[in-house]
């Protein structure tokens, strides 16, 4: 081994010693500006933007749902299952450093040899955590690749949910677009700064993974705490009322946190995470009546209210008549196709974003939703729900699936000894 690698290594090892103090001092007594390292001068305003990395469930699922996602989707190009090990070393100690709002690395983006890279590429220097969150999963071409072959001996330790998902009705998926061996998704409230942390994450992995897709978000759809306003999508309806919360704990136990007997030990206290992103064909929504489009979303578009009802969080009336004998709701309205009732009562914490992808070459915006759903088994969960709203749903026809994944998200790393795919690799 060389000199450098040794000296990345020490570097490393030194990091993640220190990362448990590092995200307490972020939360509890203000956490230090980027710019290399101990240097810097304390920020009394970081500590309020820092999430704590360290706890029992990974912190981005339940957490407030920041403005900005920076998502990626990773193949590992490496062989060697003790290189991929110690990258999600490297990876948690990175992590936990960016989220208390601290350099990637522990030389940082300014200091160290002038001679040689920093290890932080420096474009957050100067800006707090911005409630920073990072959230990891395994995909299922991680235990088993497109070819059948079990790379890293992890084939017998699939869980059963973390199936692949099936064809839907109308999908139009893009390969280069879905799935992935790993994925990372950074929320925060400054787009600058969940792109730095992605763009370190990647660097640290050069040689060992690879990107295979990213996107990034603005808006959230979704609220996850009942602190939060229901926010709108980009067809100008508010998204996400009926969202699982943080406040909800009987229903995350029983809806989104994989429990023990439900799958291997490893994955107790996780969550099932699916992505789709959702071409919205926004010029042809804008050229549909507004009583049509309150129709096709079963809710009025200024409260935000079920058809019939008078305030966005009353429960819809599935059963109401209109004067003319048909159901208020219609039979092919988003809200109740989408229903827990229409599904043995299955429900989703979802948190997806608005996106923007400049033109589709054909004078048109490529815009639409990303949509990320967690939950404890996508089978008796999303797969269900998503059947029905992709064979009967009416905004069908103002949508277009073009990206899919499914992947597992460990519960969290407890502390400065524990990382990412510890209890997995172990």
């Amino acid at each position: 081994m060389s000199g450098n690698q040794v000296s990345r290594r020490r570097a490393i090892t030194l990091a993640s010693a220190g990362v448990a103090g590092v995200a307490g001092v972020a939360v509890g007594a203000g956490a230090l500006a980027r710019g290399g390292g101990d240097r810097a001068a304390a920020d009394e305003g970081a500590a309020a933007g820092a999430v704590p990395f360290h706890g029992e469930h990974q912190a981005g699922i339940t957490t407030p749902a920041q403005d900005r996602l920076h998502f990626v989707a990773f193949d590992v190009v490496s062989k060697d299952r003790t290189r991929l090990v110690e990258l999600l070393q490297e990876w948690t100690a990175a992590a936990a450093r960016m989220t208390a709002g601290r350099d990637a690395g522990v030389i940082g983006a300014v200091g160290g040899v002038p001679e040689a890279p920093p290890d932080d590429t420096g474009e957050a220097l100067g800006l707090p955590p911005s409630q920073l969150t990072l959230t990891i999963g395994f995909g299922p071409t991680l235990f088993r690749d497109a070819q059948g072959k079990d790379r890293f001996g992890l084939a017998g330790r699939r869980p059963a949910p973390l199936a692949d998902l099936p064809h839907f009705a109308g999908d139009a998926l893009r390969p280069e677009l879905s799935g992935g061996d790993l994925c990372v998704q950074a929320c925060a409230n400054d787009p600058q700064v969940a792109v730095h942390a992605i763009r370190n994450l990647a660097r640290i992995g050069m040689g060992v993974v690879s990107v295979r897709w990213s996107q990034l978000g603005f808006g959230r759809t979704s609220s996850t705490s009942r602190g939060q306003a229901t926010p709108r999508n980009l067809f100008g309806f508010k998204d996400g009322t009926a969202n699982l919360k943080a406040e909800d704990a009987g229903l995350l136990r029983e809806q989104l946190w994989a429990q023990p007997g439900d799958g291997p030990d490893w994955m107790a206290g996780g969550s099932y995470l699916v992505t789709r992103k959702i071409r919205m064909l926004v010029e042809t929504w804008d050229r549909s009546s507004l009583v049509e489009q309150e129709q096709i979303v079963g809710r009025t578009k200024g409260s935000g209210a079920p058809l019939g009802r008078g305030d966005e969080f009353d429960e819809p009336d599935l059963a109401a008549k209109g004067d003319d004998g048909q159901p208020l709701i219609a039979e092919t309205a988003h809200v109740r196709l989408a229903h827990p009732s229409q599904h043995d009562g299955a429900r989703l914490l979802r948190r997806g974003y608005n996106f923007v992808d400049g033109s589709d070459g054909l004078g048109r915006l490529d815009a639409g939703l990303f949509f990320i759903a967690y939950q404890r088994d996508p089978r008796k969960q999303f797969v269900p729900i998503q059947t029905r709203l992709a064979r009967n749903d009416a905004m069908n026809e103002y949508l277009r699936h073009v990206s899919s994944g499914i992947f597992a998200c460990p519960p969290g790393v407890r502390d400065g000894g524990d990382h990412w795919g510890r209890t997995l690799f172990g």
